[in-house]
């Protein structure tokens, strides 16, 4: 039996040891073929064979269990080494990643007003009516409210359907001069391909003295604005209304798509709305205890400015994790 016992120590792999099991355990194995020669020895000497290859048995079993343990550690370990990976090391097949391209813009527009030394205020989203609309020029019952459809909780608590609500609490906390921006998320019940519940904005206030700020001061900075964000467009300002400007207007460019010769994107105008702007109305003002000063306000949607940058058809396919649409961002 020696020989099986060093054949055993001997395996080099799993595979080798499987063969020496079948010919040492095997119906036809030695085990099998030294049982049947014990047919022609004496009782006495059946049970003393019995007992010794009954011993040899089990023995070489426990060997064979414990080299099969030991080459299968080893495979697995020479396994898990060939298939190391040292995540130290730069990877080819990786791929950068991007900015959302909402985010890109957001940041885009925060860029520029910081440059013009506006400050960026945020706050909160679950705001009071008060702040929502009640200081905006927009008291209980005001038709206007209408224009905005609001997600309301219990005690008048709602989801901020503007910015709007920073700029006043920035008001109530502090004294003028005020030059700043609000860009942040906003809620509103509409869905469709140019509305979603949830949106972003950028909002700007500047408050001086009164007759320190005027609406060719606000259209300056506006048209300046639209140049950097879309290149060499024109810019045409509407008369409009807004509770809380006066006078308001809505600010058009020159269509992105067509170059201002009329398509399917601007309806044939030429033009295409982009934000809406105006001198803060004195009853603002006086929400917030603000004696002789002046000011102007304007507001824009981010989504509508990266969909025009982007030329992308369905505000909806910006919040729809679309890998397709998003990879070409990067």
């Amino acid at each position: 039996m020696k020989e099986w016992y060093d054949a055993i120590h001997e395996a080099q792999n799993v595979e080798k040891l499987e063969e020496i099991r079948i010919l040492v355990f095997g119906k036809k194995g030695v085990l099998a073929a030294e049982f049947v020669k014990m047919k022609n020895a004496s009782n006495e000497e059946k049970a003393e064979i019995a007992k010794d290859l009954n011993n040899h048995k089990t023995t070489l079993m426990n060997e064979f269990t414990a080299r099969k343990i030991v080459l299968q550690t080893l495979e697995l370990q020479e396994a898990m080494k060939a298939e190391s990976i040292d995540v130290s090391l730069f990877s080819s097949s990786s791929q950068s990643g991007a900015l959302h391209p909402v985010m890109e813009t957001m940041d885009k527009i925060v860029e520029y007003f910081n440059s013009m030394n506006f400050a960026v205020k945020t706050g909160k989203m679950v705001e009071d009516d008060f702040n929502n609309f009640e200081a905006l020029n927009l008291p209980k019952y005001h038709p206007a409210r209408d224009m905005q459809d609001t997600f309301y909780f219990k005690d008048e608590m709602l989801l901020r359907t503007h910015t709007s609500p920073v700029q006043i609490r920035t008001m109530m906390n502090s004294k003028p001069p005020i030059r700043m921006i609000a860009p942040g998320a906003v809620f509103r019940r509409d869905y469709d391909i140019t509305h979603t519940p949830m949106f972003h904005q950028v909002e700007g206030l500047l408050v001086d003295e009164e007759g320190k700020v005027s609406f060719a001061n606000l259209k300056y900075i506006l048209e300046d604005f639209l140049k950097y964000m879309f290149g060499e467009v024109e810019v045409r300002f509407r008369p409009s209304f807004f509770p809380f400007t006066e006078p308001s207007a809505e600010v058009d460019i020159s269509c992105v798509f067509c170059k201002g010769e009329g398509c399917r994107v601007c309806s044939k105008t030429g033009w295409l709305e982009v934000l809406g702007c105006g001198i803060v109305d004195p009853n603002v003002f006086e929400a917030v205890k603000y004696k002789n000063v002046s000011g102007y306000a304007f507001g824009l949607g981010v989504e509508r400015f990266a969909m025009l940058i982007h030329q992308i058809g369905d505000l909806r396919s910006l919040f729809e994790g679309d890998i397709k649409l998003l990879e070409q961002f990067r």
